[in-house]
């Protein structure tokens, strides 16, 4: 049997839904995943809604990197999950060459994505907080949109290579998407990819948030004397702390599981079958952390997620007005009920709307998805 052979019947044995007699994952996988998949597209709307919508959004650096990570979230929950997902649960790959090529190059586009914006706002925020006034010059607007703009050119570059990397291979009765390259590409690609991908931007973040940590709990005056700018500067750093952190847990099996296998020895067993669904099951979790960690840390988070579901429901409100309004004019309807609707739509219309997220915003608009 050739190498590419022995790869083939290996992935396939792996990937099979019925490796085993038992396959509790044939079941799982997809209830976990269709969890991760509600969540995600939830949380992270509900994220991309808060900060769109927040008038002053745009003066704000850190807003700008976390609707960056958002949409990276996003991108990967909807172009990603629901594929992947069949791998446990399907005898095989039915979406054709052209979507096997596609999702895993998502995979990787955010993942790089994310990992380059955090690094991005971890030295955002040591500059934020180590040189608050020197830095505001760099801190820009127009400098956050060109960061991003570099993250995901960057990120195509990187990712690229993953569009000829995988491919279908024929097993058994049916195909299977998996690495097609040969064993010392596979190994150049994917140490290179745990190098720019993982380590380095974690080197990065570590460097600046220890340099952050060691400024705010050394140089500064103690907490009760602090300003309220700077304490809403060491929330906002605890926070993106909190995400980088489960960043680097939820991703690090994936990568020690591809690595194990391209330079260790990795049988295909039960126990290695469960360690990699549990690390596919992390990695891919992680995409819906964050907007849960935004809402248990950030109250303007929590402020601005109240206001997208009362913004909901006042619209959902409006449209039962509209529809008694309508029924008013049939015989047979109370005209009382007409009117303790208007009664209600105009208290609500006199609702004080809370402060924007960032800064107060001179607008009373209120935020509402169209």
């Amino acid at each position: 049997m050739t190498e590419h052979e022995d790869f083939a019947s290996l992935a396939g044995y792996w990937n099979s839904s019925n490796s085993y007699q038992f396959s509790p994952a044939s079941v799982i996988v997809p209830v976990v995943f269709s969890l991760i998949f509600l969540l995600g597209t939830v949380g992270n709307s509900l994220v991309l809604a808060v900060l769109l919508r927040n008038g002053q959004m745009g003066y704000n650096t850190t807003n700008l990197f976390i609707l960056n990570l958002s949409l990276a979230d996003f991108f990967f929950i909807v172009f990603c999950v629901p594929f992947q997902a069949t791998i446990y649960s399907l005898e095989g790959w039915v979406f054709g060459s052209f979507i096997c090529k596609a999702v895993h190059f998502f995979i990787y586009l955010t993942m790089y994505a994310s990992s380059f914006t955090l690094a991005a706002v971890s030295v955002d925020r040591y500059l934020a907080i180590r040189y608050p006034l020197r830095s505001r010059e760099l801190r820009t607007p127009h400098n956050a949109v060109a960061a991003m703009a570099v993250i995901w050119g960057l990120s195509v570059v990187f990712a690229g290579p993953y569009l000829s990397y995988y491919d279908l291979i024929e097993w058994e009765s049916s195909y299977i998407c998996m690495p097609g390259w040969e064993e010392w590409r596979r190994k150049v690609m994917d140490t290179s990819t745990f190098a720019f991908g993982y380590v380095i931007p974690v080197l990065v973040i570590s460097l600046s948030y220890t340099r952050t940590i060691k400024y705010l709990w050394t140089a500064v005056d103690p907490l009760e004397d602090i300003s309220e700018s700077k304490k809403a500067k060491r929330k906002v750093t605890k926070m993106i702390i909190i995400v980088t952190i489960l960043f680097c847990l939820c991703w690090l099996p994936y990568h020690v599981v591809i690595l194990r296998y391209l330079y260790g020895d990795f049988p295909f067993n039960q126990a290695t079958y469960a360690f990699r669904l549990l690390s596919h099951c992390m990695a891919y979790a992680n995409s819906c952390l964050n907007p849960i960690v935004y809402a248990l840390v950030s109250k303007h988070f929590r402020k601005g997620f109240k206001k997208v579901f009362s913004c909901l429901l006042r619209k959902k409100h409006r449209n039962k007005v509209h529809v008694v309004h309508a029924a008013h004019i049939v015989p047979g309807f109370e005209p009382g009920s007409t009117e303790v609707s208007q009664m209600h739509e105009e208290n609500n219309r006199h609702e004080l709307i809370p402060a924007s997220m960032a800064v107060p915003s001179r607008s009373s608009k209120p935020l509402c998805i169209s």
